[in-house]
């Protein structure tokens, strides 16, 4: 029977950038069906006790810098711990992705949210804005009406519930996967994420 992993992240993550790759690999390695679920990412704060970036004290924000610098080098994947479009709102680009799940699978949805990591941590592009979504899209080979489908009522409904389901799963912070209900959190968690696949 094909296992499937629940993928709950926001878009606008270093720690989604940097795990994404590796991720999409030991799917298709291990034939892991994957549900796409970007989701927003303040309303789990609200219930799990944590802070967005620039209410995190000092210390925090300095070791994060250092983390991701380390993890950059480690992993090879190049990324600017600090870039100029940074912090942003991951609604735009977490709505396109559901949009995408919805009307061009896991896969199509898999690659834009890569391409949408790449270009806010490598390219230093603003994944707010709608002309560099509808670019990045584009470049992906996905059809252009799916920025104005991310809009519909429907879709931000969809968005609402995955952040809910993210909630009841226990969801605290991002990237966490999800397989048989049990969470691991982090990208520097995906050998434990293998394990459990091969389980």
């Amino acid at each position: 029977m094909r296992r499937t992993l629940d993928y709950y992240f926001a878009p606008q993550s270093p720690w989604m950038y940097l795990g994404h790759a590796r991720l999409t690999e030991l799917l298709q390695r291990t034939d892991t069906e994957v549900r796409v679920r970007p989701v927003d990412f303040g309303q789990v704060f609200a219930v799990s006790g944590g802070l967005p970036l620039p209410q995190r004290a000092p210390q925090r924000q300095a070791y994060r810098l250092v983390e991701l610098r380390r993890f950059s080098e480690a992993l090879g994947v190049p990324l600017n711990p600090q870039p100029r479009h940074f912090p942003l709102s991951g609604d735009p680009a977490a709505l396109l992705i559901t949009a995408v799940a919805t009307h061009d699978g896991a896969a199509a949805a898999m690659r834009l949210t890569g391409a949408i990591g790449q270009a806010i941590w490598a390219q230093e592009r603003n994944m707010a804005d709608a002309a560099e979504l509808a670019a990045v899209l584009a470049d992906c080979g996905l059809d252009a009406q799916r920025l104005a489908q991310a809009q519909d009522a429907d879709n931000r409904a969809l968005y609402a519930q995955h952040t809910r389901e993210a909630v009841d799963a226990g969801v605290f912070g991002a990237p966490s996967y999800v397989v048989d209900g049990e969470i691991f959190w982090g990208q520097d968690r995906l050998d434990f994420v293998e394990r459990r696949l091969a389980a």
